[in-house]
């Protein structure tokens, strides 16, 4: 599969994960549209992509507003003609106790990381299954395999999606559509610096596991090759990614490691 003819259209493209494969897919030539709530950080994403003007467009948009996605959809697709692949990367992190953790925001995480996803998935899909292609892409991460403290409302969230998916995947076999779980280990992003605390609160800290972890860059350089194949679960990180694995066929030995594994 080439990607240069494609329209790719990605989610949480401001910063972190997004922004870097904004920048690998523009190197291929891609049609690129980015989106993310913040619109001066789309414009700055934008301006640093080669020929932008022409093969790059940002469309805002907040995940948490269902009910505005079908018509961001629309104008999506009329920004290029079609969409050819979803990458849905947008959400949130947390760092809290579950016990501590506030109803509101619990519903917040689950709202932007699993409801907003598959709202924005199901307004793109009637597209996608008239084209009779495309390629829905999640970001999701290791805690869609496993859970540790201080993640309850995360891992759930990512949990709930890799159930969705999986049967998603299941329906679209004849349409032509593929769907690609990502599971991301630790990466060098903002994501725990704006991860939610038990009151709703940004954490404001980047942990050691994210300061000493692979690039974005990195990751979206070993990332996309996978896209390409359309491999349908995808892991990509360090010594974390054992711990999928772990949690398959020794999850007792598994559980012991975590108690005393560092978390925050």
């Amino acid at each position: 599969m080439e990607f240069p003819k494609n329209v790719v259209w990605i989610t949480g493209a401001s910063s972190g994960i997004g922004e870097a494969l904004a920048y690998e897919f523009n190197k291929k030539g891609t049609n690129l549209i980015l989106s993310s709530r913040r619109t001066d950080e789309l414009m700055r994403v934008k301006e640093a992509c080669y020929n932008h003007e022409d093969t790059v467009k940002i469309l805002p948009l907040d995940l948490s507003a269902t009910d505005k996605l079908p018509d961001k959809v629309q104008k999506a697709v009329s920004l290029f003609g079609s969409v050819d692949m979803l990458i849905n990367n947008g959400g949130i992190s947390q760092r809290a106790y579950a016990s501590e953790s506030s109803m509101e925001t619990i519903r917040n995480l689950m709202e932007v990381n699993f409801f907003g996803t598959i709202a924005l998935t199901k307004a793109v899909l009637p597209f996608m299954i008239d084209q009779k292609s495309g390629h829905i892409v999640v970001i999701s991460s290791v805690m869609g395999k496993l859970g540790t403290r201080h993640r309850s409302a995360y891992a759930a969230s990512k949990h709930a999606l890799h159930g969705w998916f999986d049967c998603l995947r299941q329906e679209m076999y004849e349409y032509n559509i593929d769907v690609s779980l990502v599971c991301p280990g630790f990466v060098k992003t903002n994501i725990t610096v704006n991860a939610l605390t038990a009151d709703g609160e940004k954490y404001a800290r980047m942990e050691d596991a994210q300061r000493k972890a692979m690039s974005a860059e990195d990751f979206a350089r070993k990332l996309i090759p996978k896209l390409a194949k359309r491999k349908e679960e995808i892991y990509i990180g360090g010594y974390e990614i054992m711990a999928v694995y772990m949690k398959r066929f020794f999850p007792g030995t598994l559980n012991k490691i975590l108690r005393r594994a560092k978390v925050t």
